[in-house]
């Protein structure tokens, strides 16, 4: 297999979206809505699991490929979310870390860490 990056993948989708006439719905607002559903489809497959199951759902191939399809689903709709506002994926999470270091410095952040 070769190997993949994010503005490949954002053209495939953005081919795939094309060639079945889906970009009049592929609006921000709709693409953002959708990326909620699919990470609350994530969530679901977790929502009464115990810690330690939770912990161990990879082991099952049936719960793996579940949570591999549904991450799969919320990485395209983030990475069409992006494509249609402009934003570079990696240079806006590279800011944020950056931005997060600075924020939580090393041995401050057990007592004062309120995640965004």
């Amino acid at each position: 297999m070769t190997e993949l990056d994010l503005a490949q993948l954002q053209r495939r989708l953005a081919e795939f979206a094309t060639a079945r006439g889906w970009e009049p719905y592929h609006t921000p607002k709709n693409l953002a809505v959708a990326l909620s559903v699919e990470a609350s489809e994530l969530v679901e497959i977790f929502q009464w699991l115990t810690p330690e199951q939770s912990a161990r759902v990879m082991e099952d191939p049936r719960s793996a490929h579940r949570v591999a399809d549904e991450v799969a689903d919320v990485l395209a709709y983030l990475l069409q979310f992006s494509e249609v506002l402009g934003i570079d994926v990696l240079e806006a999470l590279a800011a944020k870390i950056d931005r997060n270091e600075l924020r939580f410095p090393v041995g401050e952040t057990k007592d004062r860490y309120s995640p965004e």
